[in-house]
């Protein structure tokens, strides 16, 4: 089994930074796709970006060009970087990842496609305006 840990969460002003990370345990062999989704009040849950443990990575067309995703696979640990941050980047956000291997963006837009998904408790992220 996998536990996930987010930490990196905070208060920030519009136009700020934030850096997530999220430190993966137990069988971490067995994960490739890692993967970051928020969800903010009342809202649906929004897939923000996704990494293979080679570093091929795709984010959600909101976020492109603002955050970036990586990994430290040695340290089991993957980290979302976020510039330029705007009221509605405010979420909790969990980093997530599934146990089938060859997971797509597609699949991980549905949760239908990805039954079987390791995720951490979230962390939470206001940007105040």
């Amino acid at each position: 089994q996998v536990q996930l840990v987010e930490s990196g969460g905070g208060l920030v002003q519009a136009g700020g930074s934030l850096r997530l990370s999220c430190a993966a345990s137990g069988s971490t062999f067995s994960i490739n796709v890692m993967v970051w989704y928020r969800q903010a009040p009342g809202k649906q849950r929004e897939l923000v970006a996704a990494i293979t443990r080679g570093d091929n990575t795709n984010y959600a067309d909101s976020v492109r060009g603002r955050f970036t995703i990586s990994r430290d696979n040695a340290k089991n640990t993957m980290y979302l970087q976020m510039n330029s941050l705007k009221p509605e980047d405010t979420a909790v956000y969990y980093c997530a990842a599934p146990s089938r291997w060859d997971s797509s963006w597609s699949d991980l837009l549905d949760s239908s496609r990805s039954p079987h998904m390791y995720w951490g408790q979230g962390t939470q992220v206001t940007v105040s305006s």
